[in-house]
């Protein structure tokens, strides 16, 4: 049975990153976005190493960062983006091997490859297309295998808006005025973040609630689930 059509704010999310990668990438070469500098790059990099794994897939690498600060510790690194121009960002840093794919794509790019990790941070915006990813996860996976997922923490981008699944408005503030059109993004709960993991044969092993040293209050969450032999 075909797959159902992405849905026009899914393909806005791709089309506004194609069109900010200078922009990002110096944002995140420069150290530009305090979250991450402060809190989130270390918490990200800290739930993989645990893990003690051989090989990482990173799905929605961006520009690649990620697996430059895994590169000395993992000896097998594929980062995975939609977005072409970012992928020859990442290709041209170095750090480990990268290649264009959408969430859609991705089991086939892949080509029955398996990994110890597969990580997603702050790459989920989407609706269908996160949810055909979730699908795919368990197929990229060992039999051990550990997804890690950082995102935005629910009870902090929810804002005053209504605590229910839904698309949002994007924003670029914080950044500086060369960011053009933000793209959309769908807010999920608590609830629906766990409903992911369960339903598409994957144990939730962790919760964290990364904390700005600041305010105190957290930045981000992050869901750490293992393949489930018993599905």
């Amino acid at each position: 049975m075909d797959k159902p059509q992405q849905s026009p704010n899914d393909m806005k999310i791709v089309e506004s990153w194609s069109k900010n990668v200078t922009q990002w990438t110096l944002a995140v070469r420069g150290q530009h976005i305090e979250s991450r500098r402060l809190v989130t790059n270390r918490a990200i990099i800290e739930a993989v190493l645990e893990q003690s794994p051989r090989s990482v897939l990173d799905i929605g690498c961006g520009e690649g960062w990620l697996l430059r600060e895994l590169a000395s510790e993992v000896p097998e690194l594929l980062g995975v983006d939609a977005v072409s121009s970012l992928i020859d960002a990442a290709k041209a840093a170095d750090g480990g091997d990268f290649i264009v794919a959408t969430f859609d794509e991705l089991a086939n790019a892949l080509n029955k490859r398996q990994f110890d990790v597969a990580v997603c941070n702050f790459s989920l915006l989407g609706q269908v297309s996160v949810e055909h990813l979730f699908v795919a996860i368990p197929s990229v996976l060992n039999p051990a295998g550990v997804l890690i997922v950082q995102t935005l923490h629910p009870k902090m981008a929810c804002g005053n808006l209504a605590y229910v699944d839904g698309w949002r408005e994007g924003s670029w503030d914080g950044f500086d005025s060369s960011f053009v059109e933000p793209a959309p993004w769908y807010f999920r709960t608590l609830e629906s973040w766990l409903t992911l993991f369960s339903d598409n044969g994957l144990r939730l092993l962790e919760i964290r609630e990364p904390v700005h040293p600041n305010t105190q209050k957290p930045v981000s969450i992050i869901f750490i689930g293992v393949k489930d032999s018993t599905k």
